[in-house]
Parts: structure tokens; C-alpha cells; sequence
């Protein structure tokens, strides 16, 4: 094998030029990440104090948007299976149901209500 054979150089040069693209890619990554700021949740995965969706702004709009969707297009058989199976009685019961998940999820759920009425009692919890 010659040293100053071109085609050695050639797999060499491919590689290094896969390496660099790597390398410029996962810097792009970085600045971008960089640019759109910090993540809602920190490194460690836990929630920031206003909760799942950042409180009162506009984060987790998707969310709670598509969850509403998703259960209202589920109250259709649901209502349709309540008041066949039980009349006016099962109707209501089912949309109390409907608007009781609805309403825990738009006020953070019930780790969230635990939560701050362990920080309220001075109580270390997690």
C-alpha cells in the first residue's frame, strides 16, 4: 500500500467531510435551540412553577385546544350512549362528566392542586 496512493485519501476525505457535516449540524442545532430560548420544562423534566402550560399565556394553547376537541367529539357517542342506556338522568350525568374532565385539565390537574396545598402548608414534597 502506498502512502501517496489517491484512493486511501479519497475514503479519508469522505469521511472527514461526513464528520464536519455532523459536526456544522449539530451546531445549527445548538444556535437554533439557543435562539428559540429556554424550554418550558428544565433539564431535570420537572414542571415550572406556572404549571403544565406556563400559566396564564400562551403556552400549551395547542394542547388544551386539542384536548377540547377531542372531547367534545368523544361526548357525541357518549351522550348518545348515556341516554339511550338511561334517558335524561344518563345524559346529564355523562356531560357532568364531560365538563369535570374538562375542567381539570384547564386548571392543571389534581398534582397540580396537591401541589400547591403542600407548598401553601409549608410541606416539602418530590
Amino acid at each position: 500500500m502506498d502512502p501517496l496512493d489517491p484512493e486511501p485519501n479519497k475514503e479519508a476525505d469522505a469521511t472527514l467531510r461526513t464528520a464536519d457535516r455532523h459536526q456544522r449540524r449539530q451546531m445549527a442545532e445548538r444556535q437554533m435551540a439557543a435562539a428559540r430560548g429556554p424550554r418550558p420544562y428544565g433539564s431535570d423534566g420537572r414542571e415550572p412553577a406556572g404549571g403544565p402550560a406556563g400559566g396564564l399565556g400562551t403556552d400549551g394553547f395547542g394542547e388544551r385546544f386539542a384536548f377540547v376537541g377531542v372531547s367534545l367529539v368523544l361526548a357525541i357517542p357518549l351522550s348518545a350512549i348515556g341516554a339511550v342506556n338511561e334517558g335524561l338522568a344518563g345524559l346529564l350525568v355523562t356531560w357532568a362528566g364531560i365538563v369535570g374532565v374538562n375542567a381539570t385539565h384547564a386548571f392543571g390537574g389534581l398534582s397540580r392542586l396537591r401541589r400547591g396545598r403542600r407548598e401553601a402548608d409549608g410541606v416539602q414534597g418530590d
